[in-house]
């Protein structure tokens, strides 16, 4: 078995990265975050946060994102 941090710095980073890939590919489509959140439908601040990597998505909300964006849900997660 893996030896995991004792701390949750990994999981920040993880968090982080995802928000990013979900920016980058927003951006690449010329979308805003509002068009997002809209047609996914989340919160404006849940959005924002997921984006910015302050937030966990519920499993429940990256599938919706990844479909406003046409993407697989494990491309968010792992680029």
């Amino acid at each position: 078995m893996p030896h995991l941090p004792d701390d949750d710095h990994w999981l920040l980073e993880e968090r982080r990265a995802i928000g990013d890939r979900i920016r980058v590919e927003r951006l690449r489509q010329d979308r805003t975050q509002e068009s997002v959140f809209l047609a996914a439908p989340i919160g404006r601040s849940t959005y924002q946060d997921i984006e910015a990597g302050k937030a966990d998505a519920r499993i429940s909300t990256l599938p919706r994102i990844a479909r406003v964006l046409g993407a697989h849900v494990t491309d968010l997660l792992h680029g």
